[in-house]
């Protein structure tokens, strides 16, 4: 694992795999000081292995195959899965100092996803009504490279987003991603890309600026414009 730190924010990453529930007590644990002031910010950049995560609106019939461990998350959303070669951003921010507002802070994230892409040449988009950063996979159709999902208490931010980088793409049939069937799942690798954790997560702090700007603006007018 590495840390880096600015005034405001830790920057974790993760080089092992987190079982999901021991990062979901720690995001918690970290919520919790965040909002007492004992702890700074934290954006935390990890995998895990192979689960399937239930949102808050998640149906059960979206649950095909429950090959894996089925964990109850507690965030929005629906069915996730998520396994080694995908990348998970957790992020956990005080949006009373950011701007309190959630929508904004949904679509920061997914612009922060969408810039970090095209640095690798990959046009990506997301798409009003459904969840999710989309793209054109190698067959010319859209399909999903990442997915969005956040809880907020006590206006502190938890859960994040997640990337296809190389994972096992099979292991998202067990499940309906994020409720969306009529599109399929693609990743970095399938695009004909061969990248590291460790080069997305560096792309991934390198945009974080203009992220951070996004939301310092929203703070600062109290609403965005999207």
């Amino acid at each position: 694992m590495s840390v880096e730190t600015t005034d405001a924010i830790e920057w974790r990453r993760e080089e092992r795999q987190v079982p999901y529930r021991d990062a979901l007590a720690e995001m918690e644990r970290r919520n919790a000081a965040i909002f007492a002031g004992d702890a700074r910010e934290l954006v935390w950049l990890l995998e895990h292995p192979p689960v399937y995560t239930a949102g808050t609106s998640a149906a059960a019939s979206e649950l095909l195959d429950p090959r894996f461990e089925v964990v109850e998350a507690g965030r929005g959303g629906r069915y996730t899965y998520h396994g080694p070669g995908q990348r998970v951003g957790y992020v956990l921010l005080d949006l009373t100092e950011r701007g309190k507002d959630v929508r904004c802070f949904v679509h920061g994230i997914e612009q922060w996803v969408i810039n970090t892409l095209k640095t690798f040449g990959v046009e990506s988009w997301a798409v009003d009504g459904r969840v999710g950063i989309w793209t054109k996979d190698i067959d010319g159709r859209e399909a999903k490279i990442g997915a969005i999902g956040v809880r907020v208490r006590r206006w502190v931010t938890m859960h994040g987003f997640s990337v296809n980088i190389d994972p096992d793409l099979s292991h998202f049939t067990g499940i309906v991603p994020c409720g969306i069937d009529e599109f399929g799942v693609t990743s970095l690798k399938r695009l004909g890309l061969d990248i590291s954790p460790q080069q997305w997560d560096e792309a991934l702090i390198a945009e974080a600026p203009g992220f951070l700007d996004h939301l310092a603006e929203v703070a600062g007018r109290r609403s965005c414009d999207v």
